[in-house]
C-alpha cells in the first residue's frame, strides 16, 4: 500500500471546505453510506453527493467507491488511497494545531495575520474543477492552447494568454486545475456532431436535479470523473434526460480557467 501523492493531499487541504471534506470521508469510512454520512453532519444529500465528485475530481485515483442501490439510498466505501490520505491529514492537522499554539506564545497579533494569510487560499464558484497535468502547449500569435490530462483518457484544452502562460508557469508535466462554470457547458445527444467547441466530453447522465427555471445535469464521463452542467428545464425536457442517458458535453477552450497551487 502506497503513500497518498504529495500533490494531492495539498490540493486537498488547500480547499475552503477541506475539513468538511474530510470529516464526510470519515463519516462515510463508519457507516458506508452517503446519506447516512451526510445525516451525521448535517449536510443535504446532495451537498453530500456533490463533495464526493470533486473530491474524486481532484484526486490521480477515487477516494470514495459508490456502489448504486444501498440500502441508505447508495452504498459507499473509502478506498485505501482514500484511508490512508485520512489518516495522513488527521496527523498533519494535530501537527498544525501544536505549530500554532507554540506560535501564539512568540508572535504578537499571530492569529490575525494567520487568518489574513489564510485569505490567499484558492477559492472559486466554479462548479467543475478537476486536477490535470499539462500534456501539450501549443503556442500560437494571439492565444496558447494548453491541455490538461485529466486522467481516464480524458482530457480538457484551454485558450489562454502568453502573459498567463508565463505567469503560471506552465510546461509539460505540470500539475493544474481546469475550472469549468456548469453554465458553459453546452449538452447535446448527437455524439459525431462538428462544432468550433474544442472538447467534447462525453458520457451517461448520473442524476438531474430540476429547479424553478434551470436543471442540474451530472455526468459520469467515460474515464470516471463527473462533469456538472446547468441548463434549462426546456432543454432538459427535449433532450429528455434521464439516469444512463448517453450525453456529449460541448466546451468552449476559452471558457475554460486554468490554475496551479501556490
Amino acid at each position: 500500500m502506497t503513500e497518498p501523492h504529495a500533490d494531492t493531499t495539498s490540493a486537498l487541504f488547500s480547499r475552503g471546505r477541506k475539513y468538511d471534506h474530510m470529516a464526510l470521508l470519515e463519516q462515510i469510512d463508519v457507516t458506508g453510506s452517503i446519506r447516512a454520512a451526510a445525516t451525521a453532519l448535517g449536510m443535504t444529500y446532495k451537498t453530500a453527493w456533490d463533495a464526493v465528485e470533486a473530491i474524486n475530481n481532484m484526486t490521480d485515483s477515487p477516494l470514495v467507491e459508490r456502489r448504486k442501490g444501498g440500502r441508505d439510498g447508495g452504498g459507499a466505501k473509502l478506498t485505501d488511497h482514500g484511508r490512508r490520505l485520512i489518516g495522513t491529514f488527521r496527523r498533519l492537522d494535530e501537527e498544525r494545531e501544536r505549530v500554532l499554539l507554540q506560535l501564539n506564545d512568540v508572535v504578537d497579533d499571530f492569529d490575525t495575520y494567520y487568518q489574513l494569510i489564510r485569505r490567499f487560499d484558492l477559492k472559486t464558484s466554479a462548479r467543475n474543477q478537476f486536477l490535470g497535468k499539462v500534456k501539450t502547449i501549443k503556442q500560437g500569435e494571439i492565444l496558447n492552447e494548453v491541455i490538461l490530462d485529466i486522467g481516464g483518457h480524458d482530457e480538457i484544452v484551454a485558450n489562454i494568454t502568453s502573459d498567463s502562460l508565463e505567469h503560471l508557469g506552465l510546461e509539460q508535466g505540470t500539475e493544474a486545475y481546469a475550472m469549468i462554470k456548469a453554465s458553459w457547458i453546452i449538452l447535446t445527444l448527437d455524439h459525431q456532431i462538428k462544432t468550433s467547441a474544442r472538447n467534447k466530453l462525453t458520457g451517461k447522465v448520473a442524476r438531474c436535479h430540476e429547479g424553478a427555471i434551470n436543471t442540474e445535469v451530472i455526468i459520469e464521463l467515460n474515464g470516471g470523473k463527473t462533469l456538472a452542467a446547468t441548463i434549462t428545464n426546456e432543454s432538459a425536457h427535449e433532450l429528455n434526460l434521464k439516469p444512463e442517458t448517453q450525453v456529449t458535453a460541448l466546451i468552449k477552450a476559452s471558457n475554460v480557467i486554468v490554475a496551479v497551487a501556490s
